[in-house]
């Protein structure tokens, strides 16, 4: 089985998808590392330096950040900054659209940093992971890369 180490930025309300996710890829003998927090890793913090100390080395662990688009993700503020900072650590980036979700939830970060988007199908998920770049719209179809632009870490 191969294994990589992911950070999934998502909606908490979404948090179901990240086993459903996880499940997908294994059937396909692909094995997802999870850092980032969710309710088997909780955090009770209000005060935003010490949560991005918390999350600036689970997003620097990770090769890649999964970002779960759901319906609601584009109005969370926690993923655009994990996502932004995941761009500034040179990252591969990507956005998986969620049953049901539209191109208009997706989130600005994702739009501007992301390496693929693609719809949930376990074959074009694994092909972003290994950063072979598609960009899809919520129905499938192709879609440009829009804001993407190529990074480098210095």
């Amino acid at each position: 089985m191969k294994s990589k180490n992911a950070f999934i930025s998502h909606h908490g309300k979404d948090e179901e998808h990240i086993g459903k996710l996880k499940s997908l890829l294994e059937s396909k003998g692909y094995q997802l590392k999870n850092s980032s927090i969710d309710s088997s890793k909780p955090n009770d913090a209000h005060n935003k330096e010490y949560i991005k100390s918390l999350l600036r080395p689970r997003i620097e662990w990770a090769g890649t950040v999964i970002c779960l688009i759901g319906d609601k993700t584009a109005t969370r503020e926690w993923v655009d900054w994990e996502v932004e900072h995941a761009a500034k650590e040179g990252k591969n980036i990507v956005g998986v659209f969620l049953h049901g979700a539209s191109d208009s939830d997706i989130p600005d970060s994702i739009n501007q940093y992301a390496d693929s988007i693609v719809c949930w199908n376990s074959d074009k998920i694994i092909n972003a992971i290994e950063g072979k770049g598609t960009f899809e719209n919520s129905d499938g179809s192709s879609r440009s890369t829009f804001g993407s632009v190529p990074r480098e870490t210095c």
